[in-house]
């Protein structure tokens, strides 16, 4: 055996120890520019130019939630977000026939199932995927067969997640707002308690054979944090980053989150290279 091809097979023995991550992509949810427009009810700030500016500045994707009382995003938005922005669109519904139509006229990359009360200020947890299977399956299978790759936004819970892999939905989105809110509030003991909820839920879901995304109520902090997990691919952030904009722009807060993923993801190669070089 040459030197080169041991070289070689050392190598590849190595990366197969710890196989080098995904990339991390960043989703910009943009409903809170509508929030603000629809406050004077005119048509600014347009929630369409801050997903474009959102994308010059680096975001994979743009995110927007039409709810069925239409509070912030409206029709007209995901018809335009679709026609114009250059990057995919994740669009975030509640699972009824009436936005079915919606999401089967609008096409859009993606769409996210999530839970809906119109009470609620913002969504407060996690699609019952287990309680609601029988209506869920013919629903997630219309969208599959129109080639919308649907996403189910669920707690880091093993049946939630288990059921999920059932159902066919290619991907699941981990609700993080409970180890979020946690971290905020200094609950250093749920904090973490959520966090391992998270760890754990992220390696079954990729176990399975599912995408693995997470979002609600991430920060800078959070968002490093959770980038250290291999089994992430895509992070959806929206409210903390519309209201960093009001200070520094919406583009450099972008920048600044993609720079904290960056970080984050960047302990992970270390470690895994760490880990590798001792193989």
């Amino acid at each position: 055996m040459t030197f080169e091809l041991s070289q070689s097979l050392s190598r590849l023995f190595r990366e197969s120890v710890m196989p080098k991550p995904p990339p991390l992509r960043l989703g910009v949810n943009v409903d809170h520019v509508a929030t603000l427009r629809n406050a004077r009810a005119g048509e600014r700030p347009d929630p369409v130019r801050a997903a474009l500016a959102a994308i010059a500045a680096g975001a994979d994707g743009i995110t927007a939630h039409l709810r069925e009382d239409r509070r912030h995003i409206r029709d007209d938005d995901m018809a335009r977000l679709k026609a114009e922005i250059s990057k995919p669109l994740n669009f975030e519904m509640a699972a009824t026939e009436d936005m079915l139509k919606i999401a089967l006229a609008t096409k859009p990359h993606a769409v996210c199932l999530v839970p809906e009360r119109r009470e609620e200020l913002t969504t407060e947890g996690g699609l019952d995927v287990v309680g609601q299977h029988n209506a869920l399956a013919p629903f997630i299978a219309r969208l599959n067969d129109a080639g919308v790759r649907v996403s189910l936004f669920i707690a880091a819970e093993p049946r939630q997640i288990e059921m999920a892999a059932k159902l066919r939905a290619p991907v699941i989105e981990i609700h993080t707002g409970a180890w979020c809110d946690a971290v905020v509030d200094g609950h250093a003991a749920k904090a973490e308690a959520e966090w391992q909820r998270i760890v754990a839920g992220a390696k079954l879901a990729r176990s399975a054979g599912l995408e693995v995304h997470a979002g609600h109520g991430l920060d800078y902090a959070t968002a490093e944090t959770i980038a250290g997990l291999p089994e992430i691919v895509e992070l959806n952030i929206g409210y903390y980053m519309i209201g960093e904009a009001l200070f520094v722009g919406l583009a450099e807060t972008v920048r600044a989150m993609r720079a904290a993923m960056d970080r984050g993801r960047k302990t992970l190669e270390s470690a895994r290279l760490d880990v590798a070089s001792k193989a």
